[in-house]
Order: C-alpha cells, then sequence, then structure tokens
C-alpha cells in the first residue's frame, strides 16, 4: 500500500465487500454519507478495518474529518507515512 491509487483500491474493495457498495458508486468525490450511504456505525467498522490492514492506530478525532473517499484515501496516506 505505497501509492494513492494502491490505497483507493483498496478502500474500494473493503466499501464492495464489507457494506456491498456497488464499485461503480465508489470515486474519490463520492460523499461516504450521503452518495454511498454509510452510517456512523459503518464509519466505525470502516475506521477498525482500515486499522486492521494498515497496522496503525487511527485517531477518532483525524477520521471525523473525513467526508469523501478522497478524504478516506488522505487518512490513510497520511498514516502509512508516518
Amino acid at each position: 500500500m505505497q501509492n494513492r491509487e494502491q490505497i483507493l483500491e483498496l478502500l474500494t474493495q473493503i466499501l464492495v465487500d464489507e457494506f456491498e457498495i456497488d464499485a461503480d458508486d465508489i470515486t474519490p468525490q463520492a460523499s461516504l454519507y450521503e452518495e454511498l450511504d454509510l452510517d456512523s456505525i459503518d464509519a466505525v467498522d470502516l475506521v477498525i478495518k482500515l486499522q486492521q490492514l494498515t497496522g496503525k492506530k487511527i485517531k477518532p478525532e483525524e477520521f471525523k474529518a473525513v467526508r469523501t473517499v478522497d478524504d478516506v484515501v488522505s487518512a490513510i496516506e497520511g498514516l502509512v507515512k508516518e
């Protein structure tokens, strides 16, 4: 998981497998809550899944600002560079 494309690919796979979201709906600009219909419990599940995959602790306050797929990719990118 080195670059944004790989992170987006991984995130897309998680959203499709875990949350049954259509892969065609997952774009960098897609809103997690409005367009992809995730709720706060889904967001927590997503954070847990991402923590397992990255081996990094994600602070809840860092994830509060996340609104779009691209925001998640940026957050993960920042984590894996730490």
